[in-house]
């Protein structure tokens, strides 16, 4: 596996490439990114992984210092799933100036996700269309955990006629359930044990949705008070189209319910398409 910071020498390396598959995280690595990696692989000859702690999508108060930074580890598990290229710039390669241009998302960036960390999906459709820019892929994937994220990316991508094909990967649970995602190391064990909760609810609320229930707002209602009879914090419980993540207004509409609450100090997202 070829590892290069320099935008140059990453272009240079990636000038014979043919049919390049992307696939961007922030490092600290788990079964998760690998198999984003792995189904890159089924996509174009060439897979290119990035790892870049992107400081523009933290708030003011978010754990920007305090992410975890596993990069001997991480490049050995890439390695091991076969990548071809690691693009891994330092904040000098990547903003050698203030980053005063930026990508502005439409009125989708303030809901749901963007509600409560403002900022947050400028800041990533920012360094996203960058490293588009460095790596110039024909594909690119992203999980769906971060659903709202790829919905985003998806649409950035075909409104700025970008030549690249987005693709979602299904997020990958532990055996209880949870989601997999770098921050559930921050989870004590108390914690971990308690954190299935969110998608055992989530699963429960898309039954009901699948057996007619329509009373969204109660559905959503009755998952929120359970979690925080459980001793979480939840941010928002929603039951939105998958087309634009609105709440939805036909009943054909494909849906999909989105969460993210504080468990302790720590704060999970998860969604299940309905």
């Amino acid at each position: 596996m070829q590892i290069h910071s320099n935008i140059a020498e990453l272009r240079e390396a990636l000038t014979r490439r043919e049919s390049i598959v992307f696939v961007p995280t922030m490092g600290n690595l788990h079964a998760g990114h690998i198999s984003l990696m792995r189904q890159a692989r089924q996509y174009g000859d060439t897979v290119v992984a990035s790892i870049f702690v992107n400081r523009l999508q933290f708030g003011p108060s978010e754990d920007f210092d305090k992410y975890p930074r596993t990069f001997q580890a991480d490049c050995e598990q890439l390695s091991d799933a076969g990548v071809d290229v690691l693009f891994a710039p330092t904040e000098t390669d990547l903003y050698p100036e203030p980053q005063q241009y930026v990508v502005d998302p439409p009125d989708i960036q303030n809901l749901l996700e963007g509600e409560f960390r403002p900022g947050h999906f400028r800041g990533v459709t920012t360094v996203v269309l960058k490293l588009f820019n460095c790596v110039q892929p024909q594909a690119a994937v992203f999980g769906k955990k971060d659903y709202q994220q790829l919905m985003v990316l998806r649409n950035m991508t075909r409104q700025l006629a970008l030549p690249i094909t987005v693709i979602g990967g299904e997020t990958v649970r532990a055996a209880d359930g949870l989601a997999l995602s770098s921050r559930n190391g921050y989870l004590t064990a108390a914690e971990r044990a308690e954190a299935p909760r969110l998608y055992r609810a989530l699963t429960e609320l898309r039954e009901h949705v699948r057996n007619g229930n329509r009373e969204f707002a109660q559905l959503e209602q009755a998952v929120v008070a359970e979690l925080v009879a459980s001793g979480w914090k939840p941010d928002y419980v929603a039951v939105r189209q998958q087309s634009d993540l609105l709440a939805p207004v036909s009943r054909d509409a494909a849906l999909v319910v989105l969460a993210a609450a504080k468990l302790g100090n720590t704060r999970l997202i998860d969604n299940i398409e309905i």
